[in-house]
């Protein structure tokens, strides 16, 4: 069974370690904020000039001044500080995010990423993006593995107007967990229920497939 949007961010949580800062792109990876392990010290950061981001509010403790770079409304934990956007993003630029997760339209073989634009679609412009695939090295890719056609998202080379080229090691998908390494995906895990099979079918580049995959826990 496909993975669900609340899954994929359970699923990226575990990739988090203790005194990691993190930015989240928008979409997918900002529900990782609500699957924090217990106990761990993350700084959750939000390019807009938030360091220290929590859960999504519930009613009682929901300030509308209070936004993420996606415009929703978040949470400020213990010792958060708040910012310029200039001095976020020399934050990224400068190196000194541990961990970065987005979400992207398409990734490629060669760790390329669009997650910009669709040609003929009204589009806000690339955001923080470029600035966040240029000034990271760990970086997590979360999506579906295809579109709503059920073309594959994971290709031989991204036909989309890229965001970085060559920058991604990590993709999460609703059906698998990949590596992407010597010009091909690598299959690491695949989603509870997902056969290996289903995986080929849809993974459009290269796709490396070692004799036993396991089934990911979440």
């Amino acid at each position: 069974m496909a993975l669900s949007r609340e899954q994929l961010a359970q699923r990226v949580a575990q990739e988090l370690k203790d005194g990691y800062y993190v930015n989240l792109g928008i979409g997918i990876p900002t529900l990782v904020a609500n699957y924090v392990p217990k106990g761990m010290s993350v700084m959750l950061q939000s390019e807009n000039g938030l360091l220290g981001m929590g859960e999504f509010p519930t009613e009682e403790n929901l300030d509308p001044d209070l936004i993420n770079a996606g415009k929703q409304t978040v949470t400020a934990v213990d010792g958060a500080s708040f910012f310029s956007s200039a001095e976020s993003f020399a934050m990224i630029r400068g190196g000194h995010v541990d961990l970065t997760v987005l979400g992207a339209f398409e990734v490629d073989v060669n760790g390329s990423i669009a997650s910009w634009m669709i040609p003929g679609k009204l589009i806000k412009g690339m955001g923080g993006a470029m600035d966040l695939v240029a000034g990271a090295d760990n970086i997590i890719v979360t999506m579906m593995h295809a579109d709503k056609k059920g073309n594959s998202k994971l290709l031989s080379d991204c036909e989309l107007p890229l965001t970085g080229y060559g920058c991604i090691r990590r993709v999460l998908t609703d059906l698998a967990f990949i590596e992407i390494k010597e010009g091909a995906f690598h299959l690491l895990e695949r989603a509870p229920g997902v056969t290996v099979e289903e995986i080929i079918a849809k993974t459009a580049g290269k796709l490396v497939v070692p004799e036993h995959v396991p089934e990911m826990c979440l």
